[in-house]
């Protein structure tokens, strides 16, 4: 590691670092047995993959590369899922329904999948996952709670579990109801009669047999082995028991889990290990406000996203503010594709001790592109707008002409931005268009404004042509400026906000801008 590099990063005040600082802290210099310092995300396979999935993933990775500036010591990345779960309920967002509905209870790697692509209904979800993470290229290592309950890995901790079965009861009980503290056991025996992961009291422990005694619900007394898969831990017991026999150093989780993680590293503390460092990040938000659910699937998927924006955009939203709530819907997708495209071209410009405070650094992991992508995103959705197109070539032609010797092949990621920009528009703009026509006072505006930019050479910049449309809002007394804006966005675009005016008129062409006007002022349909 370059001595430069590493003192910018132990002086960074991005938020990786801070973390990152702290993991290095912890250790304290100690020689880890497992030879690697081991961050862990976790994942819950009875819905389909969520944008809040990839959310913990993009941010702890940027976590960990941040501890590779300041520290040599190797890590690894695991992607737990918890597949060995008994199915509560039927997901509302997945085909078969019924078909679901008859294997509750059951691990989620032994319900048939309803999709009816893989062995399971978990074996599906799990590929779900690694597929997309795959997409964005996430170094991990994936792991499943089934192959290391069934094959054994955890044996030598579950044993431990039932010698510290008492501790364990008295730091859980206090946080449940009376009625779950009645039949309350860390133990979820698998039925070998259903196959179903069963909630039953434990009424004896048979720690020399590595084995428990339950009541099934026929009444009759049933010993089974707490290890070899035929048991399954309640999950706040099985988090803590996986942080102490894998090892895990680094974790991350969302609001919802602070008791948790509090009684989770309780778990693992008992089981004689360390538990993990914690950042809490807070809970996104739909459209309506509303926390949003995996299950439920009231979010953004991850596919959706990217049919409408870059999967850097994504990256950028997810590195933001990861302390606060923030919505997350469609129409956060245009703006967060500007700021990642800001973000790129000021970091060419950084100081190289400030380039690791960027978020395009972390975005990047320190290496961001260099290209330059020419146009916003935001006046490329205008532009469709106003030419009412989803022709690329369309596009192009006025991007052509505004940016000489700019082209698809010499500038991809514009090229790319013309796509989604033509998605978003097809899918949220079109339909959501609402022209009005101009008031009397508006049409003398327009008409000025037609007249003012009749003088101006063709080759007018956005900046000079920006002034002129500045100059008649204020000769036709607008009281606010901002009305005489939002008057042309409204008449103009069937919009109630819009672009920097003088750029988009640079973009789409003085004679056009000039034709729009005089279809505005004659009061034609500007829908078509």
């Amino acid at each position: 590691m370059n001595e430069n590099n590493r003192e910018n990063a132990q002086n960074s005040n991005a938020w990786p670092f801070l973390e990152a600082r702290a993991l290095v802290k912890s250790l304290n210099g100690q020689t880890l047995d497992k030879g690697y310092v081991l961050f862990e995300t976790g994942y819950g396979p009875s819905g389909l993959p969520h944008i809040g999935t990839f959310g913990e993933v993009a941010r702890t990775t940027m976590v960990r590369h941040a501890f590779h500036q300041l520290s040599d010591i190797p890590t690894k990345l695991f992607a737990f899922s918890d597949d060995m779960d008994g199915l509560r309920k039927v997901p509302e967002n997945i085909p078969n329904k019924k078909m679901v509905e008859q294997h509750l209870g059951k691990p989620l790697t032994q319900i048939p999948d309803p999709f009816g692509t893989h062995e399971s209904f978990g074996h599906h979800n799990n590929a779900r996952l690694q597929a997309f993470l795959d997409d964005f290229g996430f170094e991990y290592e994936f792991k499943s709670s089934t192959e290391y309950y069934t094959n054994k890995k955890f044996d030598n901790m579950l044993l431990k579990v039932l010698v510290e079965y008492d501790k364990i009861i008295s730091v859980v009980l206090p946080t449940l109801g009376q009625e779950r503290r009645d039949t309350y056991s860390p133990f979820m025996p698998v039925c070998k009669k259903t196959g179903v992961v069963l909630q039953v009291p434990v009424i004896q422990q048979n720690v020399d047999d590595g084995t428990i005694v339950y009541e099934d619900i026929d009444g009759s007394k049933v010993e089974t082995p707490v290890t070899g898969g035929h048991c399954k831990l309640q999950w706040k017991a099985d988090w803590g028991m996986r942080w102490a026999e894998l090892g895990v150093d680094y974790e991350m989780s969302g609001k919802d889990l602070i008791d948790s993680v509090k009684l989770s590293s309780k778990i693992c503390q008992i089981l004689g290990c360390k538990p993990p460092q914690n950042l809490t990040y807070e809970l996104f938000l739909d459209d309506h406000g509303a926390k949003i659910s995996k299950s439920k699937g009231n979010g953004l998927a991850v596919e959706e996203w990217l049919r409408y924006a870059p999967p850097e955009s994504l990256s950028l939203f997810m590195y933001q503010k990861p302390k606060t709530a923030k919505r997350l819907y469609f129409d956060v997708i245009p703006r967060n594709v500007d700021d990642y495209l800001t973000h790129v071209e000021k970091y060419k410009a950084q100081d190289e001790s400030k380039k690791m405070d960027s978020p395009v650094w972390h975005i990047h992991a320190g290496h961001p592109p260099n290209e330059t992508a020419h146009l916003s995103y935001n006046i490329l959705l205008n532009l469709a707008s106003v030419c009412h197109t989803e022709d690329k070539a369309v596009l192009w032609h006025f991007i052509g002409r505004y940016r000489p010797g700019v082209t698809p092949e010499n500038a991809p990621i514009l090229d790319k931005l013309v796509e989604y920009a033509i998605n978003y528009y097809r899918d949220f703009i079109r339909p959501a268009k609402q022209y009005r026509q101009a008031s009397m006072v508006e049409k003398v505006a327009l008409e000025d404004l037609v007249n003012t930019l009749k003088t101006l050479p063709a080759n007018s910049d956005g900046a000079d042509i920006q002034s002129k449309v500045y100059e008649v809002g204020k000769h036709h007394y607008f009281e606010n400026l901002k009305d005489w804006f939002k008057a042309l966005y409204e008449i103009l675009l069937g919009q109630s906000e819009g672009p920097r005016m003088g750029s988009f008129i640079a973009l789409y062409g003085l004679e056009e801008t000039l034709t729009l006007l005089g279809r505005a002022i004659a009061g034609e349909d500007l829908r078509s």
